[in-house]
C-alpha cells in the first residue's frame, strides 16, 4: 500500500512522464510529416486537383487514404494500378468505359481539370503510409515506363486495355479476350479498331480512346504479336 505522499508523488511523476512521452512523440510526429506526405510534391496543380476532389464530393463514392465511401473502387494508389492514360479515359467519359456497368457520372473536366486530379492521384499514391492500402492480386500492375512487368507486355495495354479485355486469363470481361487476337487479325484492321472503334463496328461498346499515333503503333505491333 501507497501512503497519501507516495501516491501523491506516483501520480504526479507518471503525468509528468507521460506528457513528456506525448510532447516527444507529437514533435517526432509532425518532423516526419513533410517526408512522409512527400510535402515537396505538392505542386500547384496536385493542390488544384484535391479541390476539384473536394469540390466534386469524389469521396461521396470512393476512398482515399482509407477514408471515403465504398460504393466504388478506392483510389489512394490507383496511379501506381491504372496509370495516366485509364485514368483520364474515365475522367473523360466514364460511361463510355463500361457501357452499363459503371454509374460515375460525366463531370465535363476540361483538359486542365484532368492533368489537375492525374497529378493529385500521382502524389497520393507516394505517401507514406505504412503499406496502405495493400496491392491488390487483381491485374497487372504498371511499372515504370515503357514495358510492365507481367508478360512483357506494354505499359499502355497492362493499365488501360487490360480494364475490358482479357490475356493469360487477366483482366475484364467487358470486351473479347485477346490471346491469338494477332491470328485472328491483321495489323491494319487492329488500326482501324483502336483509331475508331464504331467506324468498324456500329455498335461497339469500345469508346474512342484518347491514344496518339505513337500509342496506336505500340498497340498494333503487340497485339499483331498474339498468335495461336
Amino acid at each position: 500500500m501507497l501512503s497519501k505522499s507516495q501516491a501523491r508523488a506516483f501520480f504526479l511523476v507518471g503525468t509528468a512522464a507521460c506528457s513528456l512521452a506525448f510532447v516527444a512523440l507529437t514533435v517526432d510526429t509532425f518532423g516526419q510529416l513533410p517526408s512522409r506526405t512527400n510535402a515537396a510534391a505538392i505542386t500547384p496543380e496536385v493542390a488544384r486537383g484535391k479541390q476539384l476532389w473536394d469540390e466534386n464530393n469524389c469521396m461521396g463514392c470512393h476512398t482515399l487514404f482509407g477514408e471515403g465511401a465504398y460504393y466504388a473502387p478506392e483510389l489512394t494508389k490507383v496511379y501506381e494500378r491504372r496509370g495516366e492514360f485509364f485514368i483520364r479515359a474515365m475522367l473523360v467519359d466514364p460511361a463510355a468505359m463500361y457501357p452499363g456497368e459503371r454509374k460515375m457520372q460525366r463531370y465535363d473536366f476540361t483538359i486542365e481539370d484532368q492533368d489537375a486530379l492525374i497529378a493529385f492521384f500521382r502524389w497520393a499514391g507516394t505517401v507514406d503510409l505504412n503499406g496502405f492500402p495493400a496491392t491488390p492480386n487483381l491485374m497487372p500492375i504498371a511499372v515504370g515506363d515503357g514495358v510492365a512487368a507481367t508478360g512483357g507486355r506494354p505499359q499502355l495495354f497492362n493499365t488501360l486495355c487490360i480494364a475490358c479485355h482479357a490475356m493469360d486469363g487477366q483482366g475484364g470481361r467487358v470486351g473479347p479476350a485477346l490471346d491469338g487476337v494477332g491470328s485472328r487479325l491483321d495489323a491494319a484492321y487492329l488500326r482501324r479498331w483502336l483509331e475508331n472503334p464504331t467506324a468498324v463496328k456500329a455498335d461497339s461498346r469500345m469508346p474512342v480512346l484518347p491514344l496518339t499515333d505513337a500509342q496506336i503503333d505500340e498497340l498494333v505491333a503487340f497485339l499483331s504479336q498474339q498468335k495461336d
